[in-house]
């Protein structure tokens, strides 16, 4: 038992409430989690794109389904966009990232990339959670395309009305 929760229950004590009552919902600090290889592995997802992203100290190479972030994100952009966690925490050239990410298109793709690092980030050190979460990075961006309806040209769109 935490210091923290000894000084929870000797002050219920004191206030009449019963041993242990009103102390399960006390905030317990997040655990480190990493491999046998001291990797943290996250999913990330946006769209229809999956990334799987394993993050351990290193030089700061990015490598994604076998090739750079440089190759693979060919728009500055794209680039800029799986940054970010690193540039949010100032953790950047600290980390070795390798993704294999599939499904959707690069700007799908880059997007679940950078919610997994964050992910796996939050994981490694879980010190920088408050940073990543302020930034809005650990929330899965949840906007898909909308399905073709029946009766419509596409999603919303009507057939073009002809009066005669």
């Amino acid at each position: 038992m935490s210091d923290i929760q000894q000084g929870f229950e000797s002050l219920g004590q004191i206030a009449g409430v019963p041993k242990g009552a009103g102390t399960e919902h006390i905030a317990q600090p997040r655990e480190r989690k990493v491999d046998q290889f001291g990797r943290a592995y996250a999913t990330g997802k946006r769209k229809n794109a999956v990334a799987r992203v394993w993050v351990k100290p290193g030089k700061g190479q990015i490598t994604i389904n076998g090739k750079t972030s440089d190759a693979y994100f060919a728009r500055p952009v794209l680039r800029m966009m799986i940054n970010q966690p690193f540039k949010v925490t100032e953790r950047e050239g600290e980390f070795d990232v390798f993704v294999t990410v599939v499904g959707s298109g690069l700007s799908g793709q880059a997007g679940a990339v950078r919610h997994g690092i964050s992910k796996a980030l939050a994981d490694y050190e879980p010190g920088l959670r408050p940073a990543l979460k302020h930034a809005g990075f650990l929330t899965r961006d949840s906007r898909v395309v909308e399905r073709k309806k029946y009766g419509r040209a596409k999603a919303r769109r009507s057939f073009q009305f002809s009066k005669r």
